[in-house]
């Protein structure tokens, strides 16, 4: 019988009183697709970090294609055939592709041959894998999509027969997602065997061969996954059963928190990014903002959330006008107005990673009489306050003196909720609430957003998964090229009608021409 790809062998590893991973043992077989699930801090990344010689393992043996390996770094790893593609990537943005790809896999001091070589291998392998990207594109001016096809291109180049992806689809498109996994098994049918980590079950089910699932640190099960469903896999995820649909009564809108009219805003750069709009919230309703990345989600929110000042229109909160000039664009004159912004990037922009869990949690709130003891901060009284929400939101481990860096991306994105949703805000701004999140903590999450809403309070949120966003909202309206193209209800659309309106197509398949969207 031919040997597996992978075989981990009671593999264990604790960061001090924190054991990650107990007593581990995974077969993976050759040029298998091969799930791994769990919760947050479940132990999945850590155990990949190991196979991929990130960290060494207290205890336990690697074995690969038959034969006991030692993966002391990741440099070992590389010469072992094994690759990986972090969830967040790991590329040089004024760098340009092949350059990215030749990055610490030179041929010699002189670079020019090594690029030369690496140009034409790169060119190979995009036509063998369908992962076409130029590579003499800079970087940072590439999609994520095509970002991550750098990656995957890197580890290719470095001969790697074995893939780790962790939560590749995190930060993508569904059509960026699809396009994804139709590479991927592209990579399969070559004979190249993947590990897919993901929190996405319906990934799961499209797309592996085995599925391998973890809690708390210890491998609970592995199934093939023609044989599963869904709800079972959840169901060993969480150790309960999970809530795989929102549920929530319809909306009862009363009077309008956020009136927003002809808002403009250009980069600086010059390009308008979101073109004279206008839409409305009421309390009680929360409008879901749909939309392929890059068409002015972002900067709408940042707007909102006084992190940019706007070029034009006017901002209404309970009828009071909002300054938009920058002169009071700052977010905590937005939180003092009563207004929560949980922003799309909890790592950039909702966390100072260094920084303990306490520091986060004051973040922006830090002039709370609560926080005060006379002219100074109380830190023990916000590390309480901390303390607390982190029981309330589940927060693993609860642990106030940990800095953010040191949690899972999941249990970072409940900090960043727990701050800003624990003050009941009249008006929550929340883009991409459950990127790289667990199907538990994702049920959580959304319970917290409807709750908020089922209080009177009016929610806008933004996210680039049509599921969210068809059971969250009661009030969708999809954001094209910076302007709103269409306003649906969800009982009266679907994916493929959303998916029209994402690309500037009306039903009958016209351009829709920019236009504001009163509610």
């Amino acid at each position: 019988m031919t040997a597996p790809a992978i075989e981990l062998k009671g593999i264990s590893k604790a960061f001090g009183p924190v054991q990650a991973n107990k007593d581990i043992s995974l077969s993976v077989a050759k040029g298998a697709i091969h799930g791994i699930v769990g919760e947050n801090g479940a132990g999945k990344s850590t155990l990949m970090s190991i196979l991929y010689g990130f960290y060494k393992a207290d205890k336990g043996e690697i074995w690969i294609n038959g034969k006991q390996t030692q993966i002391p770094d990741s440099q070992a790893a590389i010469r072992a055939g094994i690759g990986m593609v972090h969830q967040h990537f790991k590329l040089v943005e004024n760098f340009t592709v092949v350059e990215n790809v030749i990055l610490g896999a030179e041929d010699g001091a002189m670079l020019r041959p090594s690029i030369s070589k690496a140009r034409k291998v790169l060119i190979d392998l995009e036509k063998e894998y369908g992962l076409e990207v130029n590579p003499d594109a800079i970087v940072e001016d590439l999609s994520v999509g095509h970002q991550q096809r750098v990656e995957i291109l890197k580890q290719l180049y470095r001969e790697a027969d074995i893939l780790i992806l962790d939560e590749p689809t995190g930060v993508l498109t569904p059509s960026e997602a699809d396009q994804l996994f139709r590479i991927l098994g592209r990579l399969k049918e070559e004979g190249k065997t993947i590990i897919l980590i993901t929190h996405k079950l319906r990934e799961i089910m499209d797309i592996t061969d085995t599925v391998s699932v973890m809690r708390r640190g210890e491998m609970t099960a592995t199934v093939k996954t023609a044989e599963t469903s869904p709800a079972q896999i959840a169901e060993l995820m969480v150790g309960r059963k999970v809530l795989l649909q929102v549920d929530k009564t319809p909306a009862t809108p009363g009077e309008v928190v956020l009136d927003v009219r002809n808002l403009r805003v250009v980069d600086p750069t010059g390009v308008e990014r979101v073109k004279s709009i206008s839409f409305q919230i009421r309390a009680g309703e929360i409008l879901g903002i749909a939309g392929v990345a890059g068409n002015g989600q972002t900067e709408l929110l940042e707007v909102l959330g006084g992190m940019i000042p706007a070029q034009g229109g006017t901002v209404k909160l309970h009828g009071q006008e909002i300054d938009l000039t920058g002169r009071e664009s700052d977010g905590q004159s937005r939180r003092m107005r009563g207004i929560g912004h949980v922003p799309e990037d909890r790592q950039v922009e909702g966390l100072i990673m260094p920084y303990e869990a306490w520091e986060n949690v004051a973040f922006g709130y830090h002039h709370d009489p609560k926080y005060q003891s006379g002219p100074l901060m109380n830190n023990a009284a916000i590390k309480a306050d901390c303390a607390e929400k982190m029981e309330r939101y589940d927060v693993r481990p609860p642990n106030p003196r940990l800095p953010a860096r040191n949690f899972s991306g999941g249990n970072q994105q409940k900090i960043v909720v727990a701050r800003e949703m624990d003050r009941q805000p009249e008006l929550l701004l929340i883009g991409q609430p459950t990127r790289g999140v667990d199907i538990g903590a994702i049920e959580f999450i959304h319970k917290q957003i409807i709750a908020l809403r089922d209080a009177g309070k009016a929610v806008l949120l933004v996210s680039v998964e049509l599921d969210e966003i068809m059971g969250l909202s009661d009030r969708i309206a999809v954001m094209f090229d910076g302007v709103i193209s269409g306003e649906r209800l969800p009982s009266e659309t679907n994916e493929g009608d959303l998916g029209l309106l994402m690309a500037g197509v009306n039903e009958t398949n016209e351009k829709v021409r920019p236009r504001g969207v009163v509610a």
